[in-house]
Parts: structure tokens; sequence; C-alpha cells
């Protein structure tokens, strides 16, 4: 009897310890392309923008081998917002703010991990203020919407992985409080990103 309890307890102490060793978080550091689509609408505006560059920080907590919830921080750089109101132009210099979170589905496939991932977002634009910008008073402006997106993360080692999606986060177009640059648009947000995640 004392052999069985000994057996039980020596088995009970490798399976917390093999837990403890499992790698059950994971946080990222990637660099994304910034890509806003063209848009008309019916209001005769039409809004376009050159490509910008960002950062994004995740963290992911695996709920299962095969599954995670993701909360993730990005960080635009300056790209410019371009609104045709006839007869006239305006470029408006922005930076963004992305908060998101997303539930992720992995595929395993030895070192290859290709994923898909769907969830809220919330999308700051904080105009860049210049004396252009002034004679418009354009203001920050929040909007909510969604982050989808599919990649492969490729394992490295136990504990790093090199990571590459691409996110779309789909928002209302902003107007930065002006009336006139209203689209009543909704537009989808292309985000290319390259990475590396570090598990823990």
């Amino acid at each position: 009897m004392k052999k069985i309890v000994a057996l039980v307890f020596l088995l009970a102490a490798f399976a917390a310890a093999a837990r403890a060793q499992e790698s059950r978080q994971d946080i990222s550091i990637s660099g994304f392309g910034y890509i806003e689509p063209y848009v008309a609408s019916s209001t005769n505006v039409q809004v376009h923008s050159n490509t910008g560059i960002g950062a994004l920080i995740s963290y992911r907590y695996m709920l299962t081998p095969t599954a995670a919830l993701e909360a993730n921080y990005g960080f635009g750089y300056q790209n410019k917002l371009h609104y045709w109101v006839n007869p006239n132009n305006y470029n408006i210099p922005v930076r963004t703010e992305e908060i998101s979170g997303a539930f992720v589905k992995y595929f395993v496939f030895k070192n290859f991990n290709p994923f898909v991932e769907a969830g809220p977002a919330g999308i700051i634009f904080l105009p860049i203020v210049n004396s252009g910008l002034q004679t418009l008073d354009s203001k920050q402006q929040t909007e909510i919407g969604a982050l989808y997106g599919a990649g492969v993360a490729y394992e490295i080692s136990p504990s790093f992985d090199i990571r590459a999606e691409y996110r779309g986060i789909i928002t209302k177009v902003p107007t930065f409080g002006n009336q006139q640059f209203k689209t009543n648009k909704w537009y989808n947000i292309y985000e290319p990103a390259i990475g590396v995640a570090y598990h823990f």
C-alpha cells in the first residue's frame, strides 16, 4: 500500500513539474505596414493615404495547446490621409494607436504553427497639429471596429518563434470632427506584420 501511495505521489509531482515547465504565455514584438485603402463616397468625398509603418506588442495566453486569448497594443508612425472635397484637397498627417483583443486558433504542424484570429479593436486617430491643421481644427478621433487575421509562427527554439501574419482592421473612415470629411463609409486597414515571440 505504501508503494502505491508513493507511486501516486511521484506521478503527481512529475505531472506538476511538467505543467510548470509548459509555456502557456508569450509576448511578441512586431513591425508592420499600415495600408489604408482608397474610399469614394456618395457624399462627394474621396479619401486615400500614403503607406505608414508601426510597431505592435502582443500578449497571448494559451487556453489549450491550440487556442489562445490575445491582447494587442499597436502604434502607427506618421502617415497622411488625403481628403478630396470638390474642389479642394486636404492633407492630414496622422499617428494611430490600436488597442485590440482576439481569440486565436492554432493548427500545429511540427515547427510550423499556422493560426487565425478575430476580435474587437479600438483605433485612435491622432492628427499631428501643424499650421494647416490649425485652420482645419482637426480633432483626435476614436473608432471601434474589428480585428481579423491569419499567419504562421515558426518555432526556432522552445522559447522563441518567428511570427509573420496578415492583420486587418475594419473601422469607420475618420472625419477628425470635420463634417465636410464625412463619408458614411467603413474601410479595411491592411497590416502585414513580422516579429519575434518569447514563450514563458
